[in-house]
């Protein structure tokens, strides 16, 4: 069973997209922030990570850059999932090595299908 890292701040939105993955059949870890992600990921390495970019602490920006930069974790797929839904948001976000962007809010397929369509590679 493959394994979502959904890295979020706000409560509300982070039990929504868990229990959107969990309702798919998948395995769901959460964080709260950028700097738990990363201690998380080190822990038990993740099959993708849903990542919010407003946060505290470490935003999605930062906290993808360092993922993209690890030899351990480079292949660790990233879905930034964000309320900013500008086309230079999307970007950004691409040019930080994610890859996938979806601006909240999202349809509840479009999530899912990205998720599973990176997990199949």
């Amino acid at each position: 069973m493959s394994t979502v890292l959904v890295v979020e701040d706000s409560l509300a939105q982070r039990q929504m997209i868990s229990d959107l993955l969990k309702g798919s059949g998948l395995t769901v870890s959460v964080a709260s922030d950028g700097v738990e992600a990363l201690e998380h990921i080190l822990k038990s390495c993740p099959d993708v990570v849903v990542l919010d970019i407003v946060m505290p602490r470490m935003n999605g920006y930062e906290v993808c850059r360092r993922l993209k930069a690890d030899p351990k974790t480079q292949n660790v797929p990233v879905v930034m999932c964000s309320s900013k839904g500008e086309e230079f948001d999307r970007y950004w976000g691409m040019k930080q090595g994610a890859d996938a962007y979806i601006a909240k809010p999202f349809q509840p397929t479009e999530l899912i299908g990205t998720v599973k369509q990176l997990l199949r590679g």
